[in-house]
C-alpha cells in the first residue's frame, strides 16, 4: 500500500500588498475542508526578524499568539478562525527564522566547510519548513502554503525559488499556484484594466512559476470577454480566472469564491475526488451577520486607533458575538489621548460600551484611566483586555480605594503604590523578544462572578502576552471594596480576572480572549459583554420614552398612564 502524500497549494500576491491573500487562503481551505479534507495552512513572512513579537504595530498590525506560545502574523487569526482549528510555531515561517537555522548550522560546522549560499542552503531550510507539518501528521490531505509580499519584492525571492523547487521535485498533480491580483477600475474611463495583472504574472513566469489559477481583487464583476483576455495573456485557462469582488463581510467570500468555482479548480488540478462542501450553517452565519435586528456602539479606546489592523481579533471577536447577539457591533474609534485633552464625556456620551485592549508603553494611559472612570461612575458596559485590565485594577485604586497615586510598576519605577507589577518571572530578563509570558494558561473561575456565567465552566485556557500583573500586595485592599478577584491562576498566585460587582457589567482580564474567537461560535465574555451593551441600549432607551412621557403630560398633551 503506497504511502499517503500531502498535496500543496501555493498562494501569491502581485501588484500591490493588502489585497487579502490570508483571506483568500484561509477561504479556500474552508472550503476543502468542508469538502471532507483535511487542510493546514503555513504563512511565510519575508521579514528578517525571528517574529513579529517586537514589531510596532503601525509596522506589522496585530500579533497573533497562539497556544504554544508562538508569536505570529496575524494571518494565523484568519486560518483559526476560517478553518476552526489552533494553528502551532510550524504555521509561520520567517526569513529571520530561516537564517538564524541555517548561521547557528554554520557555527558549528554542520555544512562541512562548504561556502553556504541562499541556493541550496536557504532554500533547502525554507522546503524542510514548508514539509513539517505534514511529517507531523502524516493524514494531511492539503497544506496551503501563502507567501507574504509582493511578487517583485528581493525579500520574498528565495521562497518563491523554494515553492518553485519544490512544485519542481512533485508530480504535476500535487501543487498548484494560485496567483492573487489586482483588476483596478478606472472610473473616467469606466472599466476594468488588465495590464497591473498580466506584468504581475510576468514577474512570476521570470522566476520560473506559471500559476494555474488567478484571483483577481476588483471592485467589479469581471465579464467573461475580461476573463478570457486575462486568461489568453496569463496562459490560464478562462474558467480558473476567478473574480474577488468586494463583499460586506469577509465571512462572505468562501461562498462567493465557491459560487465562482475556485474550490472545485483546485481539486480538479490536484484530482482530489471529494463531495460539494456544506455551507449551511456559514449561510445562515452570514445573513445574520448581514441583517441583524439591532445595533450597539461600542467605543474602542486605545493608541493605535488610526491603524484598525493593530486591533484584527477584537474587530472580528465583535462581528462574531454580534451575530451570536443578533445585533450590528459599530465600533467608535477613540483615541486615550483624545480623552485625556477633551475629556471623556466628549466621546463617551452615546455609547453602550467601552473596551479597552492590550497595548504597551505609557502613552495614552491616562486617557484610558479616564474613559473607565467615566464608565464605571455612569454604569455603562466596560470590558478591559490585559493593559485594560491593568488601567481598570489602577482606576478603582484611585477612585474607590483613595490611592491617587496608583499606577503601574511599567511607566513609573519609583511608585509608593504600584497596584500593578513586574512579574517574578520576569525580572532580569533584557532580550525582549519571545521572553514574555506568551501562550495558553489555565484559570480557575468564582461562580458568583459574571465571566463564570459566560463560560459555565470552573477551569479555562486562554492565551496571554504580557510582563506585568496584579500586584498580589494589594489583594486586602480589595476585599471589603466591590472589586472581586473573579479568576486567578490554578495555584492561586496570579490574577488573571476582576470584576466590579456593583455594575451591570464590568470585567478585566490579563489574557487576550479575543484570541480564541470563531465566527460560528464567538467568545463567551465578547458575546456576554455585547448582550450586556444591548440590554444597557433598552433600558436607556425606555428610560428616554419615560422621560419624554413625562414632558408631554406636564405640558398636558398625553394623559397621566
Amino acid at each position: 500500500m503506497s504511502e499517503k502524500k500531502t498535496k500543496y497549494i501555493f498562494v501569491t500576491g502581485g501588484v500591490v500588498s493588502s489585497l487579502g491573500k490570508g483571506i483568500a487562503a484561509a477561504s479556500l481551505g474552508l472550503l476543502l475542508k468542508k469538502r471532507g479534507l483535511k487542510v493546514n495552512m503555513i504563512k511565510c513572512d519575508p521579514y528578517i526578524n525571528v517574529d513579529p513579537g517586537t514589531m510596532n504595530p503601525f509596522q506589522h498590525g496585530e500579533v497573533f499568539v497562539l497556544d504554544d506560545g508562538s508569536e505570529t502574523d496575524l494571518d494565523l487569526g484568519h486560518y483559526e478562525r476560517f478553518l476552526d482549528q489552533n494553528m502551532t510555531r510550524e504555521n509561520n515561517v520567517t526569513t529571520g527564522q530561516i537564517y538564524h537555522t541555517v548561521i547557528t548550522r554554520e557555527r558549528r560546522g554542520d555544512y562541512l566547510g562548504a561556502t553556504v549560499q541562499v541556493i541550496p542552503h536557504i532554500t533547502e531550510e525554507i522546503k524542510e519548513c514548508l514539509r513539517k507539518p505534514a511529517k507531523s501528521d502524516p493524514d494531511t490531505d492539503v497544506i496551503i502554503v501563502e507567501i507574504g509580499g509582493t511578487v517583485g519584492d528581493i525579500e520574498s525571492q528565495p521562497f518563491l525559488e523554494a515553492i518553485r523547487q519544490m512544485a519542481l521535485e512533485a508530480p504535476p498533480e500535487d501543487t498548484v499556484f494560485i496567483h492573487l491580483t489586482l483588476v483596478p477600475y478606472i472610473a473616467t474611463a469606466g472599466e476594468v484594466k488588465t495590464k497591473p495583472t498580466q506584468h504581475s504574472v510576468k514577474e512570476l513566469l521570470q522566476i520560473g512559476i506559471q500559476p494555474k489559477i488567478l484571483v483577481c481583487r476588483t471592485a467589479k464583476e469581471l465579464t467573461d470577454s475580461i476573463r478570457k483576455k486575462i486568461g489568453l495573456f496569463c496562459n490560464v485557462p478562462y474558467k480558473h480566472v476567478i473574480s474577488a469582488v468586494d463583499v460586506e463581510t469577509i465571512y462572505e467570500v468562501p461562498l462567493r469564491f465557491h459560487m465562482e468555482g475556485l474550490d472545485t479548480a483546485v481539486c480538479e488540478h490536484l484530482k482530489l475526488d471529494y463531495g460539494e462542501p456544506d455551507m449551511s450553517d456559514w449561510e445562515e452565519m452570514v445573513a445574520k451577520i448581514k441583517s441583524p435586528r439591532q445595533r450597539v456602539k461600542i467605543a474602542i479606546c486605545g493608541k493605535y486607533v488610526n491603524l484598525k489592523d493593530a486591533y484584527k481579533s477584537i474587530i472580528e471577536a465583535f462581528v462574531h458575538a454580534g451575530e451570536e447577539n443578533d445585533a450590528r457591533v459599530d465600533l467608535i474609534w477613540v483615541s486615550s489621548e483624545d480623552i485625556k485633552q477633551y475629556g471623556a464625556d466628549k466621546f463617551l456620551s452615546d455609547i453602550d460600551g467601552l473596551l479597552i485592549p492590550g497595548g504597551f508603553g505609557e502613552r495614552g494611559v491616562e486617557g484610558k484611566i479616564e474613559a473607565i472612570h467615566y464608565v464605571r461612575e455612569n454604569k455603562i458596559p466596560f470590558f478591559g483586555i490585559c493593559l485594560g485590565m491593568q488601567c481598570a485594577v489602577i482606576e478603582f485604586a484611585r477612585n474607590v480605594c483613595g490611592l491617587e497615586d496608583a499606577h503601574s510598576y511599567e511607566f513609573y519605577a519609583d511608585l509608593k503604590h504600584a497596584v500593578i507589577h513586574l512579574m517574578a518571572d520576569q525580572e532580569g530578563i533584557t532580550n525582549l523578544g519571545g521572553t514574555m509570558r506568551l501562550g495558553a494558561y489555565r484559570a480557575i473561575l468564582d461562580k458568583s462572578t459574571n465571566t463564570y456565567k459566560a463560560y459555565g465552566a470552573d477551569e479555562i485556557s486562554e492565551r496571554h502576552r504580557h510582563r506585568y500583573e496584579f500586584n498580589n500586595a494589594y489583594r486586602e485592599m480589595y476585599a471589603d471594596k466591590p472589586l472581586k478577584l473573579a479568576g486567578v491562576s490554578p495555584d492561586g498566585r496570579l490574577v488573571e480576572i476582576v470584576e466590579v460587582t456593583n455594575h451591570p457589567w464590568f470585567v478585566g482580564v490579563q489574557f487576550h480572549p479575543e484570541l480564541k474567537s470563531r465566527p460560528t461560535r464567538a467568545h463567551p465574555l465578547f458575546r456576554d459583554f455585547i448582550a450586556a451593551a444591548v440590554a444597557y441600549l433598552v433600558k436607556k432607551n425606555d428610560d428616554l420614552a419615560g422621560t419624554a412621557d413625562l414632558q408631554l403630560e406636564g405640558l398636558g398633551l398625553r394623559e397621566k398612564r
